[in-house]
């Protein structure tokens, strides 16, 4: 069977054939072996071969989950496990050692991806502990963008919850393999059948659970690997308080082998699909052994085909080491992935592909920026070649040179330097000082561009400005490099009213960062009430022509257009096109033309409102030799714009948030009449865990500033609720007329 070349910089994975998966040796046993290295380089670039076996240990993975499923207590014990760190510290003390930074402490909460590095049976971790939040979803996207493999959290009671969707979806797109692993199995409630259909029922996966609990809720004491059919029992562990030690891999009791040979025949069963060997044994009733299971389960995962399903409580130490044991067994080493496709930047038609080999030209990917005090850190995952420090690289993007002036292993937010880095590496450098969050970094000689990263867009903002007058600039220069680490943070200035306005994903992600404005950046600052990011469009399709002709002395000013506007759902942008024939307007006038009226369409109307979604099409118009210019022609786009709001009738859009609402079941019917006050759209309502109820559907945003009081006050503290951008769609008329209005006048006011 053939797989596609997983390709985590663009879209859409290319068809190309793999080279064989190669199976795991049983724990713990020798690593993966390696595929046969190719072809020395030549020409310019030859250089002394280094050996690709090192790749086969590498392991580059995330941890992923909904909020509060347990994913950074994961992270933690797999640090603790692995010796990277001699004492665990708990997300809820605020001593997690991935949430470093002040905020995360205070909340108990991940805002920021952290990565680390650590060993396990030989083998190399790279691992990014990611936030669960959908405010910072953008860090789960880059995040996901460089890795290779994924540890999906889930929690045992809730099983998949809303943002589990979310990060599922975003692991998908970029064709990450994942391994489930069902925390919190001590939790009154937890119910790890359901959990695992949940996974299929809402992901649409193929869930293939190689483990089943020993105990349940506060009885769960170890899992039942079904591969090596023996009890991982925990007992011991818990009750002499010894978690560091090993736990003890005893027979199966025999009240349960029955139960957990009849798991294992569905295990063969659906690993059959992947494996002759496995099906030939399991047809002539010979033994499947688990060497023969670990290698089809491993084809299968790779090949992202089904999800290895695993179990434990993270908190009590529970289920770390198997998971570990996993990751070597069945995520994929870079090797694994059998090229990396980008484009040539100066023919964007020709596409370029580098191997996992550090033999070949280098090639990395900039994920994410961090401030710091010596320079903007930037972390790279490289997929071919090999870096070292003070090397001089290309960043075609921007079409300049980048120096590498120190390079770190990174650990939370403290760092170990290294000379070098190769394919297969996950490092930061200091000294990159114009690369940003998606961007290119090659050698001049052999240029590649991945493709660019793609972030939601911002549906929330508010106005900001300095208490004291005097850090204006200050204020200004902090907000830049905030919005240069954050992809989905936007900041502008209002041109009417000459306000600071910033932009982000929810209320939490705008608090997050005025805290840091405050703590980091040392600028006090006032702030607006938060504002929907209300967008316009027109409501039919129109003519016009605009003509800016204007005469006073010397040369004049002459440009003439003819547009045809028309709706058009353009995900949020403008679609401009000339279709002008016989040069009546000269092909460096379309320029100006089209900068005017997208200059003018995001200024928005009276309301200041940026306009979107609708196509224009100039398709005639006429220049004067003497008195045409940019200028003109710029200045006449502008007049188009204003001419098509006063032509046409407009329509305001909002923001229209997926949401998923959980509350105890005494407290639904309420629940449900706050959402339809707010204007929300029910799709269904689901049978929870623990006697709650789960409400799903979309909301506008403008209605659920301030929920979080609501539903806790209405459920005794017991409700939540998460949102996720979805959408915009029209705002109801008579509401839209008051908007409008309120906004004008607000503008009016602030002149």
């Amino acid at each position: 069977m053939e797989t596609p070349v997983r390709n985590p910089l663009m879209s859409q994975p290319e068809p190309q054939a793999q080279p064989p998966i190669p199976a795991p040796a049983a724990a713990p046993a020798a690593p993966v072996a390696s595929t046969p290295a190719p072809a020395p380089a030549s020409g310019a670039h030859a250089k002394p071969r280094r050996p690709t076996a090192h790749l086969a240990k590498i392991r580059n993975l995330g941890v992923i989950a909904h909020v509060d499923a347990g994913k950074t207590t994961c992270s933690e014990r797999i640090l603790y496990f692995t010796g990277k760190i001699h004492k665990t510290g708990e997300v809820h003390d605020g001593a997690a050692t991935m949430d470093y930074l002040p905020e995360e402490q205070e909340r108990g909460i991940t805002i920021t991806s952290a990565a680390t590095q650590t060993e396990w049976r030989d083998h190399t971790f790279n691992l990014i502990d990611t936030p669960g939040h959908v405010d910072f979803t953008a860090e789960v996207e880059r995040s996901l963008r460089v890795l290779d493999g994924a540890i999906v959290v889930f929690c045992g009671v809730a099983g998949v919850e809303a943002q589990s969707e979310t990060v599922w979806r975003q692991a998908a797109r970029y064709h990450v393999p994942r391994i489930a692993f069902i925390n919190k199995m001590d939790r009154i409630g937890s119910n790890f059948s359901s959990a695992v259909d949940s996974i299929r029922q809402r992901l649409g996966a193929v869930p293939v659970a190689i483990q089943i609990p020993y105990g349940s809720e506060k009885e769960f004491r170890g899992v039942i690997d079904l591969v090596t059919m023996e009890l991982i029992d925990y007992s011991q562990n818990l009750q002499s308080g010894q978690h560091d030690r090993p736990p003890v891999r005893v027979p199966i009791p025999l009240h349960l082998r029955d139960l957990a040979q009849q798991h294992r025949e569905h295990v063969i069963e659906e690993v059959t699909k992947y494996d002759d060997e496995v099906m030939r044994k399991y047809l002539h009733g010979e033994e499947v052994t688990a060497e023969d299971l670990r290698a089809a389960i491993r084809v299968g995962t790779v090949r992202n085909l089904l999800t290895p399903v695993l179990c434990g409580a993270a908190l009590r130490n529970i289920g770390v080491q198997p998971l570990l044991d996993s990751v070597v067994d069945y995520l994929p080493s870079p090797l694994d992935i059998s090229g990396f496709l980008g484009r040539h930047p100066d023919r964007p038609d020709e596409e370029v592909k580098r191997l996992p080999d550090p033999n070949e030209p280098l090639s990395a990917l900039a994920f994410k920026t961090v401030g710091d005090k010596n320079g903007d850190l930037t972390f790279l995952r490289v997929y071919s070649g090999r870096m070292t420090k003070g090397d001089e690289l290309w960043n075609p993007k921007r079409r300049q040179h980048e120096r590498v002036g120190r390079l770190f292993v990174m650990h939370a937010d403290s760092r170990g330097a290294v000379d070098a880095a190769e394919a297969g590496d996950i490092v930061a450098i200091i000294g990159a000082k114009n690369t940003l969050t998606g961007d290119t970094l090659c050698e001049r000689e052999h240029p590649v561009v991945f493709g660019a990263m793609e972030f939601p867009r911002t549906v929330i903002s508010l106005s900001v400005e300095p208490v004291a007058k005097t850090d204006r600039d200050r204020l200004g220069e902090a907000l830049a490099q905030m919005a240069k680490e954050d992809p989905t943070f936007e900041r502008k200035q209002d041109p009417e009213t000459n306000e600071t306005v910033i932009s982000g994903m929810g209320e939490l992600h705008l608090e997050v960062l005025m805290s840091r404005l405050t703590r980091e950046h040392k600028v006090a600052v006032k702030t607006g009430a938060p504002k929907v990011a209300y967008k316009m469009t027109i409501s039919r399709p129109c003519e016009l022509e605009s003509r800016h002709i204007k005469q006073s002395g010397g040369h004049g000013q002459y440009a003439v257009a003819k547009f045809k506007f028309e709706p058009e759902d353009a995900n949020g942008e403008i679609v401009f096109e000339e279709k002008v024939k016989g040069g009546n307007i000269p092909r460096e006038f379309f320029g100006p033309l089209e900068k005017g009226l997208r200059e003018s369409s995001l200024r928005g109307g009276r309301a200041g409102f940026p306009f979107v979604d609708f196509k224009a099409t100039v398709y005639d118009g006429s220049a004067h030799d003497v008195d045409s210019s940019a200028n003109s022609f710029q200045e006449c786009g502008r007049l188009a714009f204003r001419m098509l709001i006063e032509t046409v009738p407009t329509v305001l859009l909002e923001p229209i948030m997926k949401m998923e609402v959980s509350a105890p079941e005494e407290n639904i019917g309420d629940v449900i009449g706050s959402l339809n006050a707010r204007r929300a759209m029910i799709e269904e309502v689901m049978q929870g865990a623990g006697g709650f109820r789960t409400v799903r559907g979309q909301v506008p945003l403008a209605e659920m500033f301030a929920y979080t009081t609501t539903i806790r006050s209405m459920t005794q503290g017991r409700g939540t609720y998460t949102m996720e951008p979805l959408r915009y769609a029209a705002v109801p008329k008579a509401l839209a007329d008051e908007i409008i209005a309120k906004r004008a006048e607000e503008r009016e006011k602030a002149r």
